[in-house]
């Protein structure tokens, strides 16, 4: 199968990004043809610092690389480094209902989280099912709260294949696992935006700060408490072994136990999980040639398929190439 995604350069990556989406990116490499791509023409949207764009897509190579993706099996890759994308973006656009976007709740979360309502923010939709469309991808992961972006994208290949004919494989949604929903510091969806992101690369006295200032009620230490509703439980749930967690949820229920404890115990599990990680980075960090050797070849790879996929929209749409 071919698996497309797509990961937006924006900082480093937290527990929710890890554990929501990357583990199960990693996985899925195995058996599978996927290509990954860092969506750098999506973060202009938000992103118009030349210089932080630059170092959030290294950023981005080097997490994934760190984080156990193979070259060898799946194919990683800048945005920017298949042109034909922006091309078929176009072309889709001409077919795509402007109801459809405005019904986009992705949307309406961005401009309620207060930013600029530019075109490319309204597009983002057409852009990202040319991402998708052009490697022919059969799968698409996502989170449940993310299944429109495939709907979508499903439609507008549907419009256009009607129009022009069955030039575009029409993609299925991967539903990634509903259970990693991670909470950030503040209970709320761990997000960037939200400020309440624990990094899964962060360390020493910057983790400890964050891990330490969730946010718990007020419950007496005496009293018992329920774990399900515990972002401390919550978070240790991700990454302690289910006998670990088992004991946890008992010492919860039983009374006695102080949240102070709980964090002590997630901030060990989180240095010691992604240890090994922090040191791969690091070790990738000093070969800067090979990061950029792996995304060239990526995109060299990425872009034999985009440009065999764009001969055929373009003799479709009555745009073939004159030269």
């Amino acid at each position: 199968m071919r698996i497309l995604s797509g990961i937006q350069p924006s900082g480093r990556p937290h527990l929710g990004n890890y554990y929501g989406a990357i583990r199960q990116y990693i996985s899925l490499q195995s058996g599978n043809e996927p290509f990954y791509f860092i969506a750098s023409y999506h973060a202009l949207t938000a992103v118009q610092d030349s210089a932080l764009l630059r170092e959030y897509t290294i950023g981005v190579a080097l997490d994934f690389l760190a984080l156990g993706l193979d070259p060898a099996q799946a194919t990683l890759f800048a945005q920017q480094d298949v042109p034909e994308v922006t091309e078929l973006s176009w072309i889709l656009s001409c077919v795509t209902p402007i109801g459809m976007l405005e019904r986009a709740v992705s949307y309406k979360d961005k401009i309620a989280q207060g930013l600029s309502p530019n075109h490319g923010l309204f597009a983002y939709p057409v852009l990202q099912a040319a991402d998708i469309l052009i490697y022919l991808s059969d799968l698409v992961p996502v989170g449940q709260d993310q299944k429109q972006h495939i709907e979508m994208t499903r439609d507008i290949a549907a419009k256009f294949n009607q129009q022009f004919g069955d030039i575009l494989v029409i993609p299925e949604p991967y539903i990634l696992d509903s259970t990693a929903v991670v909470p950030g510091v503040d209970g709320r969806k761990m997000s960037k935006s939200y400020g309440n992101e624990i990094g899964i690369f962060d360390e020493g006295p910057a983790l400890k700060k964050r891990v330490m200032s969730i946010v718990t009620d007020s419950i007496s230490v005496t009293d018992p408490k329920d774990p399900e509703t515990s972002t401390p439980f919550l978070l240790l749930r991700l990454l302690a072994a289910p006998d670990e967690t088992a004991e946890w949820e008992i010492r919860y229920r039983a009374g006695g136990l102080g949240y102070g404890d709980v964090k002590k115990r997630l901030l060990q599990l989180v240095d010691e999980t992604f240890a090994p990680y922090r040191e791969r980075r690091r070790q990738l960090e000093r070969e800067p040639d090979y990061v950029m050797d792996v995304l060239r070849e990526g995109g060299k790879r990425a872009r034999a398929v985009a440009q065999q996929v764009m001969h055929r929209v373009r003799d479709a749409t009555g745009l073939p190439t004159t030269y």
